[in-house]
């Protein structure tokens, strides 16, 4: 086992390496000059060389790319010049409003998925089980942005049922105080169960419109695995010696039947955490992939150069504990100590 982790730490590191080459380059083969976006299109060729000198984007390539690896590893992200503040200020001022959804879009999409698929292979129930299917079909079918639509179309604007594209909170309302950054925990902390309410309601629509994708893969991969499982002759065994068809399913068929859904899983949150760039769009909200994109067009190398290595770095950092789980679900993908040495 601590083999296998000093593997993955390797290979995690030559990732990062990789992934920070890829942002430092592409960012500076797209046209435009950030420079003189700064300066403005007025500015003379002196005041554009200035900022280039300010920025940095004098000097040889390979010196720059030196400066910014250290830079982000020794928490210096810079300055967002389209802002005005820190890139450590702005995201996080943006990233606990992408957790809070991502976190509870991963919830929705796992648990439904875990409790549709065992309940379609409990027993052959055709009824149960092609609704399950129905709806994975559904999901895997459906763009995230398209759901996101029609779902205001349908519980907001003709219905009136949750609220529309207003962000986290309507803008009469005034957020909790400031705790975790997720605004139904904080809310909850300091007994504000309005503002729980209201912040509840805001989330219902852009949670599942970006667990959709996540639950129909989820519970479509978890359901052909316990079916396989379901059987194997160690199932038949367990069921000979007297214990019953529910508690055989979970206890034995089910953990067998898990690592799969367990990597994907690990996958699919480390994605989510990142942003989605659409359904925060639809919905107004604050989160970083809006964020990213403008940074983006206006060339903002400090912001979107630091999002891409915490973005490969997070799901690194999601796979190594993925990893490690799975040597504690599954003994036999464990190494035995002797072979370690």
């Amino acid at each position: 086992m601590v083999r296998v982790i000093v593997n993955k730490v390797t290979s995690s590191i030559a990732t990062i390496f990789g992934a920070s080459v890829v942002a430092f380059v592409l960012l500076r083969v797209l046209p435009g000059d950030p420079a003189r976006l700064i300066a403005g299109s007025l500015a003379s060729d002196e005041a554009i060389a200035g900022v280039r000198r300010q920025l940095g984007l004098d000097q040889p390539l390979h010196v720059q790319y030196i400066r910014y690896i250290t830079d982000f590893f020794t928490g210096d992200w810079g300055f967002s010049f389209s802002s005005g503040v820190p890139v450590k200020e702005i995201l996080g001022s943006r990233f606990p409003a992408t957790a809070e959804l991502a976190l509870y879009a991963f919830l929705f999409a796992f648990l439904s998925a875990l409790v549709l698929a065992l309940l379609a292979t409990y027993r052959e129930w055709p009824v149960v089980d092609g609704v399950v299917r129905a709806l994975s079909s559904f999901g895997l079918g459906t763009p995230p942005f398209w759901f996101a639509i029609l779902a205001l179309i349908v519980f907001f604007e003709q219905f009136g049922l949750l609220p529309g594209p207003s962000g986290r909170l309507s803008s009469a309302t005034t957020p909790p105080p400031l705790l975790t950054g997720f605004y139904t925990i904080d809310a909850l902390v300091a007994g504000q169960f309005d503002i729980l309410g209201e912040a509840i309601k805001h989330l219902i629509l852009p949670v599942v419109s970006l667990g959709l994708v996540p639950f129909a893969f989820l519970v479509r991969l978890l359901r052909a695995n316990l079916l396989e499982i379901s059987s194997e002759p160690f199932i038949v065994v367990v069921r000979s010696k007297g214990i019953g068809r529910w508690l055989t399913h979970v206890r034995h068929a089910l953990p067998n039947a898990f690592l799969p859904t367990l990597t994907a899983s690990g996958l699919i949150l480390a994605e989510l955490l990142t942003g989605s760039v659409l359904v925060e769009r639809i919905f107004t909200w604050p989160g970083v992939g809006a964020l990213v994109v403008d940074s983006i067009k206006r060339q903002d190398f400090a912001v979107v150069q630091t999002f891409i290595l915490l973005s490969a770095s997070l799901y690194i950092l999601v796979n190594l504990v993925v990893d490690i789980l799975y040597g504690v679900i599954d003994p036999r993908t464990r190494i035995p100590t002797t072979e370690a040495r």
